[in-house]
């Protein structure tokens, strides 16, 4: 499973944004599914390209463009993610974050 760190570097929440379109563009016909470093602000101010990031991809698959998306929460939160987790578990177990419920990841679902 790839792996992209949109964070790195500290970008605004606008380049952060850009980058994952970008790399999205790239993978996309390449994967089945990809994982996304966004953090969760546990500065407590941040948080913001995390929000950013899960509403660009929750556009992007009422659009079509990703099948879905799960943030690395939903394994230990009702958040009405557990079809894909159940249809994709045999891809997303391979990754060391599976099941840690990490809210600075989340999964792209070509």
């Amino acid at each position: 499973m790839n792996e992209y760190n949109v964070k790195t570097g500290m970008p605004s929440v606008s380049e952060a944004l850009a980058r994952l379109q970008t790399f999205i563009k790239m993978t996309q016909k390449k994967e089945r599914i990809i994982k996304i470093v966004h953090g969760y602000g546990s500065s407590g101010v941040g948080g913001s390209i995390k929000d950013a990031v899960r509403t660009y991809l929750a556009e992007q698959k009422s659009k079509g463009s990703i099948k879905s998306y799960i943030p690395g929460e939903a394994f230990h939160q009702m958040m009405g993610f557990d079809a894909e987790i159940r249809t994709y578990q045999s891809l997303l177990q391979k990754d060391s974050d599976y099941k840690k419920s990490n809210p600075g990841i989340t999964y792209i679902i070509y």
